[in-house]
């Protein structure tokens, strides 16, 4: 009777473990964030740990895996992968395509009912009226995009920083949530269409990676009816290879780039990589690039099958015209002693830029963030009007009306798709104003316009934007929306280089300069600055601009610039993952790390399980400690052996357990217990490693009930199956 007890509470107990894989979320936010148990602290969310990214060799998971291996076949799961891969590119470019489609509807309602009123008012003199118009959009937009990230904070900002973090191994909280998403994918269409100095490119990145970590565990957390029985991916090691072909569709999406979004998946992203994973994540690149493409050309032209738009920025075709000058090149040996000293500026502007919002951070988290919510929606309206009143008095006052060119540069455009992107605000027929058609036009038309149209803006008012376009988005990025930094920073970079190229060319007499190509040095020089990316930012501007022998130039600046920046600071990432204190382990272990002893980064406050305790004791553990994992000791006597005994001797072996937890806590945690510490501390009791348990299977114990009462039982089990040694 006893043997066939003791099977059967084994049976219970294997059930309970083998395997819900994913319980670990789902109830462990709950011990988290319960109140204060017995006097113990509850863990606050800066208390950041690790991922389960290694496998639990024990005997369960190999009693698990047997079973698996028997129902499902090696090819079966592989055929799986590769079906998941595909989906999760095809939806992020259909998060790509909502997000493009509906910016643009919102920009031209927005732009369409200003441009009237600027017309209107020109004549009238009350151009107030259609700055009061343009602040009513822009504040509207910026409130709900504003709302939306104060729900889920997780959403604001880029969520680069916090995918890198969660691909090193690092738990955000909330990080891959549907809500998340959500707050997302809809934040940044009002953030982008309300003026702010953003991007969308960044947020997609996130989005591609929330819909890798979430869509091939076929449940939700949200929506708890979404639940199927099929767990195949459910593990923090598989959820991080989906992860990484996710944030690399979500780069070939936005850029059209999807050997860059690869690159940029093993550059900047995953710590954790392999052959395989580089071929299902390069695969995931082009399901986002050419289904976000396939529908976008045929929504722009009405023509299905032509795949001519392959992101949602398009750099266009770079083909020299000048119209002063013949015998014009793109580049050549001359012009990379210029962009050397083009990017050494753009990342010493980058470093600026860099430790300017830094500071503007630090100021948030201590005097905006800790008090009500309020003051994040204030904060994020405050930037809205002062970007808009800056950009629409600049427009107004500080531009230059310059003739529209009579041979578009831009490659597969006309006269009248020209005139349709250039403001001719206070201008005569055939001028238009140069400031205007920067600030009242979207970030990705403005680029393109600064790559292409030669002789259209003037030495004043590139200086006057990139001042202005420098400050107002440095102040913008970390305010409470979802916001991106590439395009930004590559339309800032572009003003910066058809600035030189202007200088070159009027107090140097430099007459060979192609202007377009100045720009794009400048916008990879000082991205470069900013983000301290290499190879995947050279692969995704050659790929957006189609031009193979950009390459050269491409890679050079972007080199300068790092080392240049780095002379000073950090990228701007790396910044923010620092500001919240998430520890990230970088390639490199740090100098001082050479003459550091293990005791140094060691906790002094013991937790630890032991093969037999009690449940109230679990859930003070989980309770208070966020560890992921935690080991396993006994006391070593010898009298008996270290291994929980059955029978009669139970009761003692809790008791002396009891009484090492509470030396444990008396010790390391000053807290009061029942047992006397000064005897306890006198036997200095001894402990024998045992091996390890996670976190999930305690609360996949406790949650499926698998305890016994004491004096009650006969049944004793043993955790020592589970343990990790």
């Amino acid at each position: 009777m006893a043997t066939d007890s003791i099977r059967k509470c084994w049976r219970r107990l294997f059930s309970c473990l083998s395997f819900n894989r994913n319980s670990n979320e789902t109830v462990r936010v709950p011990l988290l964030r319960s109140s204060q148990h017995g006097g113990h602290n509850v863990v606050s969310n800066k208390d950041y740990e690790s991922l389960d990214y290694d496998r639990c060799w024990n005997k369960p998971y190999l009693d698990y895996r047997e079973r698996y291996e028997k129902q499902h076949s090696d090819r079966k799961l592989e055929i799986l992968q590769w079906i998941m891969t595909f989906a999760i590119g095809f939806l992020t470019g259909m998060v790509a395509l909502y997000i493009d489609l509906i910016v643009k509807l919102l920009s031209d309602w927005k732009f369409g009912t200003v441009d009237k009123s600027i017309l209107q008012c020109s004549k009238d003199g009350c151009l107030v009226i259609s700055l009061l118009y343009l602040l009513l959009f822009n504040v509207a937009f910026v409130i709900v995009a504003a709302c939306l990230t104060i729900y889920e904070p997780v959403a604001g900002g880029s969520g680069i920083p916090e995918i890198k973090c969660y691909l090193n191994g690092i738990k955000i909280p909330r990080i891959a949530r549907l809500q998340t998403l959500v707050a997302k994918s809809v934040g940044v269409l009002f953030s982008v269409a309300g003026g702010l100095f953003v991007g969308k490119e960044g947020p997609m990145i996130h989005s591609g990676a929330i819909i890798g970590s979430g869509l091939p565990q076929l449940q939700s957390i949200t929506l708890k009816k979404i639940n199927s029985k099929y767990s195949y991916f459910r593990t923090d090691r598989d959820k991080r290879d989906f992860v990484s072909g996710g944030a690399a569709a979500g780069v070939a999406a936005a850029f059209g780039a999807p050997i860059g979004g690869v690159l940029f998946s093993l550059e900047e992203g995953s710590s954790f990589w392999n052959q395989k994973l580089t071929w299902r994540t390069f695969f995931c690149s082009m399901a986002a690039t050419f289904s976000l493409n396939f529908f976008l050309s045929g929504i722009d032209s009405n023509s299905w099958g032509y795949f001519y738009l392959p992101g949602l920025i398009d750099f266009g075709t770079f083909e020299c015209q000048s119209e002063k000058t013949t015998g014009c090149h793109l580049w050549s040996a001359v012009d990379l002693f210029i962009f050397v000293i083009m990017g050494f500026i753009g990342g010493c502007l980058g470093a600026i830029f860099n430790t300017l919002n830094k500071s503007l951070s630090l100021h948030r988290m201590i005097n905006v963030n800790p008090k009500h919510k309020i003051f994040r929606l204030l904060e994020a309206i405050l930037v809205a009007m002062v970007t808009t009143t800056i950009a629409f008095v600049s427009a107004m006052t500080l531009g230059q009306c310059r003739k529209i060119p009579l041979k578009p540069s831009i490659i597969n455009s006309t006269r009248s798709s020209v005139e349709l992107t250039v403001r001719d605000y206070f201008c005569e027929d055939g001028y238009y104003n140069d400031m205007a058609t920067l600030f009242f036009n979207p970030q990705e038309i403005a680029i393109k316009q600064l790559f292409h149209q030669a002789g259209t803006f003037s030495m004043p008012s590139l200086a006057i934007f990139f001042i202005l376009f420098f400050f107002l988005a440095c102040w913008t990025y970390g305010v409470s929306v979802p916001s991106g930094l590439f395009v930004p920073s590559l339309l800032c970079g572009a003003a910066y280089g058809r600035f030189v190229a202007l200088f070159l060319e009027q107090v140097f007499g430099y007459k060979t300069v192609y202007s377009g190509t100045y720009a794009l040095v400048g916008a990879a020089a000082f991205l470069g600055g900013v983000v301290r990316m290499t190879i995947s930012l050279t692969v995704i501007l050659i790929e957006s601009t189609n031009e193979i022998s950009y390459g050269l130039p491409i890679m050079l600046v972007l080199m300068v610039a790092k080392w240049s920046g780095d002379l000073f600071n950090e990228g701007l990432y790396d910044i923010h993952i620092n500001l919240k204190s998430v520890p990230l382990l970088e390639w490199d272990p740090p100098t001082e790390a050479a003459r550091m002893k293990a005791k140094a980064i060691m906790d002094s406050r013991l937790k630890v399980v032991f093969p037999q305790t009690r449940v109230a004791s679990l859930i003070r553990l989980l309770k208070t400690t966020a560890h992921n994992v935690f080991p396993v000791v006994t006391a070593a006597r010898d009298d008996c052996s270290a291994v929980t005994l059955v029978g009669p001797s139970q009761e003692a072996d809790l008791q002396e357990q009891d009484d090492v937890e509470c030396f444990v806590n008396q010790n390391n945690s000053n807290q009061d217990g029942d047992g006397n510490p000064i005897e306890l501390l006198q036997r200095n009791l001894p402990m024998k490693f045992e091996g390890m348990i996670l976190r999930s299977q305690l609360v996949t114990l406790l949650k499926n009930h698998a305890w016994y009462k004491e004096n009650v039982e006969v049944c004793s089990i043993s955790i020592r199956p589970f343990l990790k040694l």
